[in-house]
């Protein structure tokens, strides 16, 4: 292949033409193209690790209730947990996800699922599985889906928590926030918890009442 064609090749990706549009318009095997674009972004993503960069971004989501709450300052008794996935490409069709479990009520980081390789097919398996306890998800920025979670984290700090054990494996590839966009975390303006199934709920609620007092924040515990 030319030079001249692999920079046609990689202008025509970058007005999202498929590898059989592209070869159909140059005239070369589907096979060919493809080859070329998996090896080119492998060599790209190679590139940026070797420089400590991180893997350029394929998708962010979080869930449409998260969204309505704290990026549309809209009125939602959902129950306060939400879930963020940043997805950072690592080559042609293939991925590395990683999801974060918020409660922007109280807790911050409740969960997290540490970065995952996967292909296509399986990285969309993900989202679906991720996403099927809650009512869909949406598209945001890399910045939105930073500032949902070092928000939570920075909320539940303020208030004595720390973030999962496993977010330490995961914070590098969310990445530091990079723009500072005003988020309202809590519920009517203070603390609200509800007990979940695996919560040292004693201790939760000792730790509120030592960071804010007793009738600063809301609880709900013993359901069931």
């Amino acid at each position: 292949m030319q030079p001249e064609q692999e920079q046609e090749i990689l202008s025509l990706r970058d007005r999202q033409l498929t590898p059989k549009q592209i070869a159909r318009k140059l005239g070369l095997k589907v096979s060919e193209v493809s080859t070329f674009l998996i090896s080119q972004a492998e060599q790209t993503a190679l590139a940026s690790a070797e420089k400590g960069d991180l893997l350029p971004v394929a998708q962010c989501l979080v869930d449409v209730n998260f969204a309505n709450v704290l990026l549309r300052n809209e009125t939602n008794e959902a129950g306060g947990l939400g879930l963020v996935m940043v997805t950072r490409s690592k080559g042609y069709n293939r991925f590395v996800a990683a999801t974060y479990l918020i409660d922007y009520w109280c807790l911050g980081v409740k969960d997290a699922m540490p970065p995952r390789n996967c292909n296509d097919s399986q990285y969309k398996n993900l989202i679906e599985n991720s996403y099927s306890p809650f009512v869909g998800y949406e598209e945001i920025s890399l910045e939105q889906a930073q500032a949902l979670v070092w928000g939570a984290i920075a909320y539940a700090q303020k208030l004595g928590f720390k973030p999962h054990r496993d977010f330490e494996e995961s914070k590098a590839h969310l990445g530091e926030p990079t723009s500072e966009i005003s988020l309202k975390f809590g519920r009517d303006g203070k603390p609200y918890y509800i007990e979940g199934p695996y919560d040292d709920t004693k201790k939760i609620i000792n730790t509120l009442r030592n960071s804010v007092g007793d009738g600063n924040f809301d609880y709900l515990y013993g359901i069931g």
